[in-house]
């Protein structure tokens, strides 16, 4: 438990950190699966629109540092690929 002032407050700052870096994490999943759903689904038009906004939000969950860069560039490059395939 924190006894001091200051760990009071990083812990209470940890808290607050924590659920907002959860949402983006989670809209980021979320944006992935539209582009995904849309691919096996074979709409080529909707998964380029969904693409675009999943890349958006990917980078900015890499600038905040909540996902590695080279992860992001692995799953873009991987869906780009397959909406290429259609």
């Amino acid at each position: 438990m924190a006894n001091s002032a200051g760990s009071k407050k990083r812990a209470r700052q940890a808290v607050k950190r924590n659920k907002h870096n959860s949402q983006i994490r989670a809209k980021v999943r979320t944006f992935i699966k539209k582009v995904t759903y849309a691919i096996e689904a074979g709409n080529k038009e909707e998964a380029q629109t969904g693409y675009a906004s999943m890349q958006k939000n990917v980078d900015q969950a890499v600038s905040k540092g909540l996902m590695h860069k080279n992860q992001a560039a692995r799953r873009k490059s991987r869906l780009v690929a397959q909406i290429k395939a259609l």
